[in-house]
């Protein structure tokens, strides 16, 4: 696997990661109040997602760019 299909996957699971830490910050904030940390808690993946993706997006420019 090189370097590039690993943080394609790496992404991918990130976005699930995500997706749960929202699902649950959803569900605390349905109860009452929720502790700061809950909420902080889709902040991680979100900043790892961003850097992440940001690389993705530039590789086609980047390719395109080393072949001329």
């Amino acid at each position: 696997m090189n370097w590039n299909q690993f943080i394609r996957q790496g992404h991918r699971w990130i976005s699930i990661l995500f997706t749960l830490a929202v699902i649950a910050n959803i569900a605390a904030m349905m109860q009452g109040e929720p502790p700061i940390w809950v909420g902080l808690m889709a902040l991680f993946p979100l900043i790892l997602l961003l850097i992440s993706g940001l690389y993705l997006f530039t590789l086609p420019y980047i390719a395109r760019a080393r072949r001329g």
